[in-house]
């Protein structure tokens, strides 16, 4: 039994299809975050910190010290940007920001000397936030929409 293959695809090499795959996939991505709520931006930005935190500390045990600093440097973009769009007039903005800055602090040391530690601490600070930021627009989700259909 044989594979069908689209008409399209006759004659077209792997690396081409791949490539097609992958431009696919960043259309799709661009359309995800256009299409985000700022609820959702925001979690995807918790999301590319903690991406970005776990190649880091595999470039530090791989001792790849060029990546490990390339991804602690987009982790502090990210952190940057977050502290950059609070919302100076809400009260909470008085208890996020320091933590934020301890964060960009931890990462910064984590950057100079190596610091799989600190490194932990700003992960798990993130990962909170991220947590508790998934919580909320899931709540937030139910209040708009209701509960769904129950199965």
């Amino acid at each position: 039994m044989g594979f069908i293959v689209d008409e399209k695809l006759q004659g077209i090499t792997m690396e081409e299809r791949s490539l097609m795959a992958y431009q696919q996939y960043q259309a799709y991505q661009n359309n995800s975050v256009n299409t985000a709520s700022p609820g959702e931006l925001t979690l995807m930005l918790y999301n590319g910190c903690l991406k970005f935190i776990k190649h880091a500390k595999k470039a530090i045990e791989e001792k790849d010290y060029q990546n490990k600093n390339i991804m602690i440097q987009k982790t502090q973009d990210i952190v940057r940007e977050l502290m950059v769009t609070l919302d100076q007039n809400t009260p909470i903005t008085k208890e996020i920001m320091p933590l934020y800055d301890y964060v960009y602090h931890a990462l910064t040391q984590a950057n100079i000397h190596n610091d799989l530690e600190q490194l932990e601490q700003a992960r798990s600070i993130l990962e909170d936030f991220r947590n508790t930021w998934k919580e909320v627009i899931k709540k937030e989700r139910i209040r708009q929409h209701g509960q769904g259909v129950n199965a």
